[in-house]
C-alpha cells in the first residue's frame, strides 16, 4: 500500500512536510526557432506520475482541499522517488517533486505560469515552445511539456470535466478553467505541428477605473466624460484588436452603472467581473455530440428582452446578434454596452455593419445605416501600442447620418509623438476643442461637465 493510501485511510501519522518551493521561471528572450532542451530526469518524472496515478484513489482524495491534496501528493512522490535510489541535488528533488504534483492535480508545465499573477496570456505553439505575455510583451518561458501527447494530456485534462470532447471530428475547442479563465485549443489535422493552446488568464482581481488611469489607458478627463455617457445611459460600443483590452475597460465601464439597475450579461464565453448584485449572466452553449442544443448570442439576446433589464451588456457581437442589440437598442432599452473587432471607429460602424446583413434581413444599406446612427452613441477605440501598453486611442461620437454617410467627430485622441530610448511610446491625450453633442442631454439629467474639459489646452 502506499504511503498516500495509507495517509488518506488514517493508517499512519500525517508527517511534517517541508515547505516545497515553486521553480523559478525563467522568461528568455523571444525566438522562434526553439527545441525542447533534453530533460534527463523526463523519464523518471513520467514513471513516477504513472505509478502515483495508478495508486490514487479519487474516493479517498474527495473532500481534501488544495492545500492538503498537494501535500499528501508531495509526500508520496517524495516515497517513490526515494525507492529509485537515484543520486540528485536536494534543488533538483524538490523542483522534480513540484513538477510531479502540477501533473496529478493541475496542468503539468502550465501551473507555474497560470499561479503568476503577472502574466495574461499562455500560449502554447509545441511541446517545447511555451510563450507567455507580461505587461504586453511575449516572452518563451522554460517550461517544456515531455511531446505532443503530453500537451494533448493536458488538453483532455481541461475540456473532459465541462463535457466537451476534441479528436479528429472535432478538432477544436473553447474551454474554461475552474478560475475563469478562457482556453482555445486546436489540434491536428487543422494545427499542421501539432496541438495548440492558447489561454487569456482571468483576472483574480478586476482593474478599477483608478488602475487604468495609473497606466495610462485612460485620462482623468475621459474618465469624467464616460462617467456621465454611462449614467445618462448613452449606448457605448469598445472597439478594438485582439488582445488590446476590450473586456478590462467593459468592465471599468460597467462600475459606472448605478447599483439599483438590472443588468443581463450576454457573453461567448463568460469573461466579465460586474460588481453590482442584481446582475444575470447568460453564456452561450455550444452543440452536443450530436451536433444538437446549440445556443448562440442571438437567442439570448432576444430572451434577455423579455428579462425586464435596465441594462444589456454583450460581451462581443461576432454576427448576426448585432442586429438584435441595435433593435434593443432603439426600442427603450438605453446604455447598453458591448464590444466589437476593428481598427478603428469608422471600421467598427462598417462591421456592425456586416454583422446586421448575416443576421439574413434582406436591408438596404441606408437602413441599417440609419439603425446604426440612431442606436449608438459613443465609441471608444483601443489599440494596444508597439511598447505593449494599452491605450484608448479616440473617444469618438455617433454625430448622426449626412446623406449616405454615418457621421463621426472626435472628442479626445491620443497623439503619438514617437519612442523613447527603451522604446516606449510618447505621447499624449488631447482634446479636439469639439463639444459633444450630447452635452445637452447630459446638463437636462444634471450632469454639469466644465467646458474646459473638451478644450485641446487641457490636455
Amino acid at each position: 500500500m502506499s504511503l498516500l493510501l495509507q495517509r488518506i485511510k488514517g493508517d499512519t501519522p500525517t508527517p511534517t512536510t517541508p515547505a516545497i518551493e515553486p521553480p523559478s521561471e525563467m522568461a528568455v528572450a523571444y525566438t522562434e526557432d526553439v527545441s525542447a532542451p533534453p530533460d534527463p530526469l523526463a523519464d523518471l518524472k513520467f514513471r513516477i506520475h504513472e505509478r502515483l496515478i495508478r495508486e490514487l484513489d479519487p474516493a479517498k482524495l474527495a473532500g481534501k482541499n488544495r492545500h492538503a491534496l498537494r501535500t499528501d501528493v508531495e509526500e508520496a512522490a517524495r516515497t517513490l522517488l526515494a525507492g529509485e535510489d537515484i543520486p540528485m541535488a536536494r534543488q533538483e528533488k524538490v523542483r522534480l517533486i513540484t513538477e510531479i504534483a502540477d501533473e496529478v492535480l493541475g496542468f503539468g508545465p502550465l501551473e507555474p505560469l497560470l499561479d503568476d499573477p503577472t502574466i495574461t496570456e499562455i500560449m502554447v505553439n509545441g511541446p517545447a515552445r511555451v510563450y507567455f505575455e507580461r505587461e504586453g510583451k511575449l516572452f518563451l518561458s522554460d517550461r517544456v511539456f515531455r511531446d505532443d501527447g503530453h500537451v494533448m494530456r493536458v488538453i483532455e485534462k481541461i475540456v473532459s470535466p465541462l463535457g466537451r470532447r476534441i479528436d479528429d471530428g472535432n478538432p477544436m475547442v473553447d474551454a474554461r478553467l475552474p478560475d475563469g479563465s478562457r482556453v482555445n485549443a486546436v489540434i491536428p489535422p487543422l494545427s499542421i505541428d501539432g496541438p495548440v493552446i492558447t489561454i487569456r488568464k482571468f483576472a483574480r482581481d478586476p482593474l478599477t477605473v483608478d488602475d487604468m488611469i495609473s497606466f495610462g489607458t485612460l485620462t482623468p478627463e475621459m474618465v469624467e466624460f464616460l462617467r456621465a455617457c454611462v449614467q445618462v445611459r448613452l449606448n457605448i460600443l469598445v472597439s478594438g484588436g485582439t488582445g488590446s483590452g476590450k473586456t478590462t475597460l467593459l468592465n471599468v465601464l460597467s462600475s459606472f452603472i448605478p447599483s439599483t439597475e438590472r443588468i443581463v450579461t450576454i457573453e461567448d464565453p463568460a469573461e466579465l467581473q460586474l460588481q453590482q448584485r442584481h446582475t444575470v449572466r447568460l453564456e452561450t452553449r455550444p452543440a452536443n455530440v450530436e451536433g444538437r442544443g446549440l445556443i448562440g448570442q442571438r437567442e439570448l439576446v432576444r430572451n434577455a428582452l423579455r428579462m425586464r433589464p435596465d441594462r444589456i451588456i454583450v460581451g462581443e457581437v461576432r454576427a448576426g446578434e448585432a442586429f438584435d442589440m441595435l433593435q434593443a437598442m432603439n426600442t427603450g432599452h438605453d446604455g447598453s454596452l458591448t464590444t466589437v473587432h476593428a481598427n478603428s471607429p469608422r471600421d467598427a460602424l462598417a462591421r456592425i455593419e456586416n454583422m446586421v446583413l448575416m443576421s439574413g434581413l434582406e436591408l438596404p444599406v441606408r437602413a441599417i445605416r440609419e439603425q446604426v446612427s440612431s442606436a449608438l452613441h459613443v465609441i471608444l477605440q483601443l489599440a494596444r501600442l508597439p511598447d505593449g501598453t494599452r491605450k484608448v486611442i479616440y473617444v469618438t461620437e455617433v454625430a448622426g447620418m449626412e446623406g449616405q454617410t454615418t457621421t463621426l467627430q472626435d472628442i479626445f485622441v491620443f497623439q503619438q509623438m514617437g519612442l523613447d530610448k527603451n522604446g516606449r511610446v510618447i505621447g499624449h491625450m488631447r482634446a479636439t476643442g469639439l463639444r459633444p453633442r450630447c452635452y445637452d442631454r447630459l446638463e437636462q439629467a444634471g450632469i454639469i461637465l466644465p467646458p474646459s474639459l473638451f478644450v485641446t489646452e487641457r490636455v
